[in-house]
């Protein structure tokens, strides 16, 4: 298996040199728009490729109001802050997942709790949340979810899109609604990716997504606020400007704000690759089909997109049949050449999170144990 599947991987990227999990591809005018950046020397956050970014992302995913920011954490931050978490505050999100979601909320003061993911999405799954809540929250008189024991407030409610797979998004709108949390999308992983003919990140009053170098396009770093409402988008927007009111000369500040805005220089290089954007992500999802064709029959699963929603295909991953055999995968793809990883370690194994709250977490487990991310860069086939 380990020898074919090297070859496979070669054969498709056409090259027997070192294959990456995930590379940027800059195929279009991301040289020419960034020299013009460079030419008009606004290469900070005021620039006309930032408002072009910003209207680029919310015509392509159907958003109010996008707002730039550096990157994709600043961007959960912000999208966290806005939903009103507060220091102290309780918020629900996986144990699966990248430690930037748990490091946004560690450094707002508040605690991240861990339920489970399904094995339908890989994301936060609706029936652990509901029996979490059931077994440790009750709505107090101000109608707000409370736990039971230390009487903290469970303020918003955190899916990741996990890999670019569209979580339940139906199912846990409705938990929310019944328990009074804010539903934030964590979107990092998934422009590109539509749940029920709908974008992701367009769900929840604020969601977050990500333009780090290994995303499906890249800004260098980046990350962007997706608001429902022009009032919140432009708060936010506000406050990402250090909240400084617009004056000639004078420098106010009407609140403490954050200096979370993206440079010109990177919003250009964003420009150029939203132009590019349905071609990678046409390529990425013939490459799925190519890899789903390849592990049928084994005893490999390929992570498949849910039956409800259309994937980017952001990271293509398979299921080994136990944490041996993908030990062995790793191991031997990587000696050859391939770059294969094991997904993220769960958060509460982490020192920092070891002593959230969190409920059983028995498919998380498995896939922590059993998943292994193949390459997935774009490319063409055939």
């Amino acid at each position: 298996m380990y020898n074919k599947f090297v070859k496979f991987v070669q054969d498709t990227y056409q090259t027997k040199e070192f294959i990456p999990l995930h590379v940027p591809t800059f195929s279009g005018n991301e040289k020419k728009y960034v020299s013009k950046t460079i030419d008009s020397t606004f290469v900070s956050s005021v620039g006309k490729y930032v408002d072009q970014f910003e209207q680029q992302i919310e015509e392509y995913t159907g958003c109010t109001k996008a707002i730039a920011t550096i990157n994709g954490t600043a961007a959960l931050h912000t999208a966290l802050y806005m939903a009103g978490v507060k220091s102290g505050d309780l918020v629900i999100t996986q144990a699966l997942t990248f430690v930037a979601t748990c490091n946004a909320l560690f450094h707002m003061g508040a605690e991240p709790v861990f339920v489970d993911v399904s094995k339908i999405s890989l994301g936060l799954c609706p029936v652990a949340l509901e029996t979490y809540l059931e077994e440790n929250s009750i709505i107090n008189a101000e109608g707000l979810c409370q736990h039971k024991e230390t009487h903290q407030i469970f303020r918003a409610l955190v899916p990741m899109h996990t890999f670019g797979h569209p979580v339940q998004l139906d199912e846990l709108i409705i938990v929310c609604s019944k328990w009074n949390i804010v539903l934030v999308e964590d979107a990092a992983e998934s422009l590109g990716s539509f749940y029920k003919g709908q974008h992701t990140g367009t769900f929840s009053p604020f969601s977050a997504l990500s333009f780090n170098g290994n995303k499906v396009i890249t800004t260098g770093g980046g990350g962007m606020v997706l608001c429902k409402t022009l009032a919140d988008g432009m708060r936010t927007k506000h406050i990402t400007t250090t909240a400084k009111e617009p004056h000639p000369y004078e420098f106010f500040h009407d609140e403490a704000g954050f200096n979370y805005r993206l440079p010109n220089l990177n919003a250009a290089l964003g420009c150029a690759q939203m132009e590019v954007l349905p071609k990678f992500l046409k390529q990425k999802r013939v490459l799925a089909k190519h890899y789903e064709a390849f592990f049928k029959n084994t005893e490999f699963e390929f992570a498949v997109e849910p039956d409800y929603a259309q994937s980017n295909y952001w990271l293509n991953s398979i299921i080994c049949p136990n944490s041996e055999d993908r030990e062995n995968f790793i191991e031997e793809t990587n000696a050859q050449g391939i770059m294969t990883r094991p997904i993220w370690k769960l958060m509460h194994r982490l020192p920092m999170f070891k002593n959230a709250k969190r409920g059983d977490l028995p498919v998380s487990e498995w896939v922590e144990s059993c998943l292994v991310n193949i390459p997935s860069s774009p490319v063409v086939i055939g």
